[in-house]
């Protein structure tokens, strides 16, 4: 067994790069069901690709840098992760079709915040407390381009309500148990996808402008969303432990499986962002932004404290 203590999650998969990660996705998946009947899944991907980008007809390109193409392949990836751990714990596969229909909708969770080409009043991030209803929107109307059926568009629009922090999926009409587990396993992979991320810290101040421009209240500054994450990860590893059951577990036998490593290495590198947090937070002796170093964030930062009227 290796030795994960040294060892990053962001080492085994460049989720930067959308080739790469389709390639292990479709890998994941051909190891439990026939390859043939990943095509569906890589037309989303195709279509999910063009939108973001600004090439599917009727709408913008994505301009949110925290909701962005990067977390919806984050989210993508750790799905497809998490379904292979079930598949390998559990003493019956996820059915194929339910299966096709939970990798589609971590694709389609965070459409909402695209804005169509007639939309010029600021960015998507004003749709943030409307986002998901938005997704199932987008999803419905362009039903035809992306090939989805009435009823596989009825159990996507389930599963992406799940994402939804403040949504009890005990609210959600679930057809069966097995799309329950479906829908946690979406609603903890679009966690772990963002909260394990290794510039999250930085990417922070990039939610922080989102939420301005949504009208989200309790954010005055930007250390307010460092210093709120921690209250925020309290309330979610409540959701992941109760609400999704912790099917965060699943991710641990991925690893073992395929890497030989016996941990749970999405949950590994949100310790360790939280842990940078209650440093960066204890630490008076200079400006937190100082702390921030991953990525090309401070330019885009700027970028946006320019943009948005505070």
């Amino acid at each position: 067994m290796k030795e994960a203590d040294n060892i990053q999650l962001a080492s085994f998969i460049n989720t930067t790069n959308p080739k790469v990660v389709i390639s292990e996705v479709r890998t994941l998946f051909s190891v439990h069901y026939p390859k043939k009947y990943f095509n569906a899944i890589n037309r989303s991907y195709r279509n999910i690709k063009k939108l973001f980008e600004g090439k599917f007809p009727g709408y913008k390109a994505c301009n949110t840098e925290y909701h962005n193409l990067n977390h919806t392949l984050d989210a993508f990836l750790a799905t497809s992760r998490l379904i292979y751990g079930y598949n390998l714990e559990e003493e019956k596969k996820m059915p194929l079709d339910l299966t096709i229909d939970l990798l589609i909708s971590s694709m389609f969770h965070d459409t909402g915040y695209i804005q169509e080409e007639w939309d010029n009043a600021g960015t998507g991030a004003k749709y943030t407390k409307t986002h998901i209803g938005r997704s199932i929107a987008f999803l419905v109307k362009e039903e035809r381009k992306f090939n989805i059926t009435q009823e596989n568009i009825a159990i996507i629009s389930r599963l992406i309500r799940c994402t939804g922090l403040n949504t009890n999926l005990n609210d959600i009409p679930f057809i069966s148990n097995e799309e329950r587990i479906a829908g946690s396993i979406l609603g903890t992979a679009d966690i772990l996808g963002q909260m394990s991320d290794r510039i999250y810290l930085e990417k922070l101040l990039f939610l922080y402008y989102e939420f301005r421009e949504a009208g989200i209240q309790g954010f005055n500054t930007e250390f307010d969303i460092i210093r709120n994450t921690i209250d925020f990860y309290e309330q979610t590893k409540k959701r992941l432990d109760k609400s999704f059951m912790k099917k965060y577990d699943y991710a641990r036998y991925y690893f073992k499986d395929r890497f030989n490593i016996d941990q749970n290495l999405y949950m590994k590198a949100i310790s360790n962002n939280i842990a940078y947090i209650y440093k960066i937070i204890d630490d008076n002796s200079t400006n937190f932004r100082h702390k921030l170093k991953r990525g090309d964030w401070i330019n885009k930062s700027y970028e946006l404290s320019n943009r948005v009227e505070l």
